[in-house]
């Protein structure tokens, strides 16, 4: 999947004081994104809150992030859930020729063994001809897809084409790194790993905290893809304090703050997620404005001088 190499972005969905989807915002972020060099987009996956909007909304979004793309970047569609039959419909009823690949969640509450796991995929890569992004995120669904049924399925299937992979376990990563077939790609599924992920030969990143700082992000990725360690340390230390605060009180509620304080969007969320405290919204609002005279007075950050 050479397109979906660098940093891709989970995009938020931004809610206006009622709660209804504020797509000017929505397409305000987009370019922002699109003109501050990340290479792709993620549409719909956990971070833009996919679990409390209709499916018209999530049309409506859909047509709204391809209309502010202007076919500008590979866009990535998340389609995916705890019953494989239902997915595997919605994918067959998508139109997804304006997609490169759709990114599908291992299934969660069922707890499925990793035999089942593995079937699961199996009955959607054997359904399908697009390209097929696993999601591993243990946190979020309770199972954890272990390398040995990750890389069978790699084998197994061409249309498998990669992981974003979010076990927050390095190791576990790498493993997939040392065995995977040409054809497969390992991306980091989260912010504070993608460096070291990248770095050890994965694809990059999709990115939760990308979307509030795409230029940056985007550097330390291409350095990172360039086999530069330094200069891309360099920049994850810039932003090193926001990157753990936008996750203090969950996702999506920390860079909704973050964003807000850039101008994009609101901090509203739907319930049953809450919209970050007061108090960590300042600490975020006081570590954007360090980070900002940071990267404006261009000083060079003490550990690496």
């Amino acid at each position: 999947m050479k397109k979906l190499r660098g940093t891709g972005i989970a995009l938020v969905t931004p809610f206006d004081r009622e709660k209804k989807v504020d797509f000017e915002s929505l397409s305000r972020l987009s370019k922002y994104a699109i003109t501050k060099g990340v290479n792709y987009l993620v549409i719909l996956g956990t971070t833009g809150e996919p679990a409390t909007l209709r499916d018209e909304e999530k049309n409506e979004i859909i047509c709204c992030v391809q209309k502010a793309n202007q076919e500008r970047l590979p866009l990535v569609l998340n389609i995916g859930g705890n019953n494989t039959q239902e997915v595997v419909e919605k994918i067959q009823t998508t139109n997804l020729s304006g997609f490169e690949a759709i990114l599908s969640v291992t299934p969660y509450y069922n707890r499925p063994s990793q035999e089942g796991i593995y079937q699961h995929f199996k009955t959607i890569a054997e359904n399908t001809e697009a390209k097929i992004i696993i999601y591993n995120v243990p946190s979020r669904t309770g199972s954890n897809i272990l390398p040995k049924t990750v890389l069978a399925l790699a084998r197994a299937y061409k249309n498998i084409a990669g992981i974003k992979e979010a076990s927050g376990n390095l190791l576990q990563a790498y493993e997939i790194l040392r065995e995977k077939p040409s054809h497969f790609s390992l991306i980091s599924g989260d912010d504070a790993l993608a460096l070291p992920i990248t770095l050890g030969g994965g694809d990059g990143v999709i990115s939760v905290l990308a979307q509030a700082l795409p230029d940056e992000f985007s550097s330390m990725i291409r350095y990172a893809l360039k086999g530069k360690p330094l200069e891309a340390f360099k920049h994850y230390y810039k932003f090193f304090e926001l990157m753990h605060l936008i996750y203090q009180e969950g996702n999506p509620a920390g860079v909704k703050s973050l964003l807000h304080s850039i101008g994009i969007c609101k901090t509203h969320v739907r319930l049953p997620l809450v919209e970050a405290s007061a108090t960590l919204e300042e600490k975020i609002k006081r570590a954007y404005e360090g980070y900002t005279n940071i990267t404006t007075s261009g000083k060079k950050n003490n550990i690496l001088c």
